[in-house]
Formats: structure tokens, sequence, C-alpha cells
């Protein structure tokens, strides 16, 4: 598994917002897509991610003496940038599977963007990992000690 890079195992195909995109929107946007991040791009570049706890988070609280109408117009002005974790922890296509695996157990995060030279090419989830440890466990011979 150490000779296996991200690039193998990483979605390219990633859904982004921009800072400006609202909580609604953002919300919206993974629901339909059925994922729990989003790297946050401008202008090309990753400036951030948000992840749905996030976005859960920034919910009001029941303590809250605002009625439903404030907060659904709080809500619905508030980007994503306000909520983003900026300069995110990132790896490179190159980057080992094992060492992708091991930042994001060390750092419990789910889910790293995949960056060469500043831009977002992809992003490695757990759920890769996951994926590809059971792919690879599948290619490995059994070995069956002799009686």
């Amino acid at each position: 598994m150490n000779t296996h890079k991200v690039v193998d195992w990483m979605t390219t195909d990633v859904v982004t917002v921009e800072p400006g995109t609202t909580l609604p929107e953002a919300t919206a946007l993974m629901r339909e897509k059925h994922i729990r991040r989003l790297p946050v791009v401008e202008d090309g570049r990753l400036v951030g991610i948000v992840t749905y706890g996030d976005l859960r988070e920034a919910g009001p609280s029941e303590a809250t003496g605002l009625s439903i109408h404030e907060i659904t117009y709080l809500l619905q002005r508030l980007g994503v940038e306000k909520l983003m974790t900026k300069k995110p922890f990132t790896v490179t296509p190159d980057t080992a599977l094992t060492e992708a695996a091991r930042l994001m157990l060390q750092h419990k995060i789910g889910a790293l963007p995949v960056v060469q030279e500043g831009a977002l090419v992809g992003i490695i989830t757990e759920s890769d990992i996951f994926r590809a440890f059971m792919r690879l466990l599948d290619q490995e011979p059994v070995v069956v000690a002799a009686v």
C-alpha cells in the first residue's frame, strides 16, 4: 500500500463553491450531490474547505431570541468564507496513500484537497481510502501456513 499514490484513488470531478456562496446554497448543493465537504475556490485557487458539520453548527441555537424570519434573513446572506477552514491541510497527487491516511488520522479530518501548483486537482476522502484498502486486500494473496 506504500507504493500507492493519492492520484490513483482521488476524486477528480470535485464539486466546489466560491467564498460568497451562501450557507443555504452550500447546504442544498451538498444534499443534492450527496457530499459532506466543499472545497472553496477563488480564481482557480483553493482558499478553504467547508464541511456539512460547519454548516450545521452555524445554525441557530435554540436559546436565540431571534425570530425564524430574522434567522432566515441572516443565514441567506452569510457566505461560506465566514465558516470555511482557511488554509486546509492538503496533499499532492504524488503523496503516498498511507501519508494521506496518516494526516487524516493525526488531524481528525475526513478529507484532503489535492493540489498541484496551487490549483485544486482533486480530493481524497476517508471513503476513498477505505475503498483502496478493501480493493487492495482483495488483491493480496492469502497465505496458508503449511501443516
